[in-house]
């Protein structure tokens, strides 16, 4: 074996040895480079005789034809095996279920509310909606609720560090009230002219849904909740039609005629003579239980004025419930919160 037979056969062993593109780089240079062995005999050429010249140089250039030949053959299965394991960390598993792009989906809460919505307004109600950062004059005052009042500390209200024009907080509203306030003035001030001249103001008849704030939380409480107020006011509107409204409005919303209605003596500010509104299944896991639904009453007499209105001839009912209260209700959860956790696994289930 000739020394550029051992010269090629060095060569191809070191490339085999290369594990990375650098490395075989490298090994290229110390026999490809400028001052590589296969060079080096090149450049020695110059100092033969024309003869053996000739002859040693086509020896030469063979050599170094094998050398790239096995560079070359040693660069592509680096590459291939490069690639490979690309392929592999990159490895599409066709036996794992596709991902799907989920459906969106009412929340539970905002199909309750349109429930209630919809069911109000096949009774004749408008739907009102208004600011959730209220005046303290329509959040209380105009609900029989004056300053100092003991039950305003019921409310454990949020306030805003902005004053209004009478140089009280702006408050994050607890309830949906100050909508009845607000859409019985407009009312009245819409039928002014007819009601000047002798004739009777239409009925009121509204609901007002809507978020609320209070410092409370535990498994039936949030400190933001929903709350839906409810006002009927004319000249001849009775308990009797608060019960005729507030039974037909349950047994459709929870889809049944089996359903009891009591009214439990209780105190509203804003109401009097006031009730709770408790109701009862005579079947199901809930069966002869009474739950708490509502809270109710005849308007009082100084709301009434709030309104514009004279309570000797007007006079009508109010109520608030808790949709939140009647979508645990309806869909059997046990934790009002988490309703409002956002938790997938949860809410997809009333798709």
């Amino acid at each position: 074996m000739n020394d550029l037979d051992q010269l090629v056969q060095d060569a191809q062993a070191e490339f085999a040895q290369a594990s990375a593109p650098a490395d075989l780089e490298n090994a290229k240079a110390r026999y490809l480079g400028k001052s590589g062995k296969l060079t080096e005999q090149l450049k020695a050429l110059g100092a033969l005789a024309v003869d053996e010249k000739k002859a040693r140089g086509a020896l030469i250039n063979a050599a170094k034809q094998q050398v790239e030949v096995a560079l070359n053959a040693r660069r592509q299965a680096l590459a291939d095996a490069e690639l490979e394991a690309q392929l592999r960390a990159e490895a599409l598993d066709v036996s794992l279920p596709g991902r799907q792009r989920g459906s969106g989906a009412l929340h539970p809460v905002s199909i309750t509310l349109e429930r209630i919505e919809g069911i109000f307004a096949s009774m004749g109600f408008d739907v009102a909606e208004g600011p959730e950062i209220e005046t303290d004059w329509y959040s209380f005052t105009a609900l029989n609720n004056p300053e100092n009042h003991p039950a305003r500390s019921m409310q454990d209200t949020f306030y805003v560090d902005v004053k209004d024009a009478d140089g009280k907080w702006f408050n994050l509203r607890p309830h949906t009230s100050p909508m009845q306030v607000r859409y019985a003035k407009a009312h009245v001030a819409k039928h002014a002219a007819g009601m000047a001249k002798g004739e009777a103001m239409p009925e009121i008849r509204v609901i007002a849904p809507g978020r609320t704030y209070r410092v409370d939380s535990d498994a039936t409480h949030s400190p933001m909740f929903h709350q839906c107020e409810g006002l009927w006011i004319g000249e001849n509107v009775s308990f009797k039609d608060l019960k005729a409204v507030f039974t037909d409005f349950f047994r459709t919303f929870f889809e049944t005629n089996d359903l009891r209605l009591r009214f439990r003596p209780s105190f509203f500010p804003f109401t009097e003579p006031s009730a709770e509104v408790d109701i009862a299944f005579s079947s199901g896991p809930l069966k002869d239980r009474w739950l708490e639904v509502a809270g109710s009453g005849q308007v009082h007499p100084n709301v009434v004025r709030n309104f514009g209105l004279d309570p000797e001839r007007y006079i009508g009912f109010a109520f608030g419930m808790g949709p939140d209260r009647l979508a645990m209700l309806r869909y059997g959860a046990s934790d009002l919160r988490q309703f409002f956790d956002g938790d997938l696994r949860f809410l997809s289930q009333f798709k």
